[in-house]
């Protein structure tokens, strides 16, 4: 059987790249062991941010089974297996199982826009071919797919998904999905700018930037919403995140100029972890202006800094 869906903060790994543009292996494993020993509940491999867009299926895999030796068993791994085709998305999550993941984020088929019963087929389609859960990635932004509440709760009730990961700026998506299944769905807040609140209306967990950051910030946040209910405290807590998260998604909410959030996360990895280096192109590393305001923040949050490595 399965193991159940985990509680708590999810880490988005990072993808580190050479100079040729191919992953960098040596990377991984530094990287994955400074996640977890900051305070991850769970990792999350091949998601948004590890840029699974600009790698080929081969490289997808290869870098899933790096994540997961380097884990060696220390966590959960939800690996992102979305693909444009169904085909190729039941190839990359039977492979996921294959190798031992816990669960898969996978993201709706991207690009073409299906019609939302096309894209039910498709997450019946993957979810006949392999044992362990999908977490749909609700992401209307970056598929131009926007699957209704009424569509999740039918594809939780026929055993299809097991979670959402809702990145989605309102709140009352997370409030209503979650009231819906009486809380039954794992439901996960799944962009940073609603995470308070998504935390505050019961969310199971977050899976976003901030976690991928500074995990052990996010966690704090987790236990004193969902475990201590100190809202008093909580409060308190986000107000030396939220700085945070504006820098993150300025450009992103803006859809203008700015610093894009990938960078803002690559940045701050190299400036508090192992060195992950640079995004791949056309996102471009964080501008200097933006990269000593981020130092002041992560300062701020009593982390020992570097200079902006890559």
């Amino acid at each position: 059987m399965p193991k159940p869906l985990f509680r708590g903060i999810a880490a988005s790994t990072v993808t580190p790249f050479t100079a040729d543009g191919s992953p960098d292996f040596s990377r991984i494993k530094p990287h994955v062991d400074w996640i977890i020993s900051d305070g991850a509940d769970a990792i999350s491999p091949l998601g948004s941010s590890g840029e699974f867009s600009a790698l080929t299926d081969c490289q997808r895999m290869a870098v899933l089974e790096s994540v997961i030796d380097a884990n060696a068993g220390r966590l959960p791994v939800v690996a992102g297996t979305g693909h444009c085709t169904t085909a190729g998305a039941v190839a990359l999550a039977r492979h996921a199982e294959a190798v031992g993941a816990d669960a898969m984020l996978i993201v709706p088929p991207y690009y073409m826009a299906p019609t939302p019963t096309q894209v039910i087929e498709h997450y019946r389609r993957i979810a006949e071919a392999v044992s362990i859960p999908t977490v749909l990635y609700h992401n209307i932004t970056l598929t131009s797919v926007d699957l209704r509440t009424d569509d999740l709760v039918m594809l939780f009730e026929e055993g299809t998904i097991g979670g959402v990961k809702m990145s989605n700026p309102e709140p009352d998506r997370i409030s209503e999905l979650l009231q819906a299944t009486g809380g039954q769905l794992h439901v996960y807040a799944g962009i940073d700018t609603v995470a308070f609140e998504g935390l505050c209306h019961g969310a199971h967990g977050w899976i976003s930037g901030i976690p991928s950051m500074v995990p052990g910030y996010a966690r704090k946040l987790y236990t004193l919403i969902a475990n201590n209910s100190d809202l008093k405290a909580a409060r308190e807590h986000w107000a030396r995140l939220a700085p945070l998260m504006r820098m993150q998604f300025a450009a992103y909410h803006n859809r203008g100029e700015g610093p894009h959030w990938f960078s803002v996360m690559k940045a701050a990895l190299n400036l508090i972890g192992p060195p992950v280096g640079d995004p791949c192109p056309p996102i471009l590393p964080l501008q200097e202006v933006y990269c000593r305001q981020l130092a002041m923040m992560l300062a701020d949050l009593g982390y020992t800094l570097e200079t902006c490595r890559r």
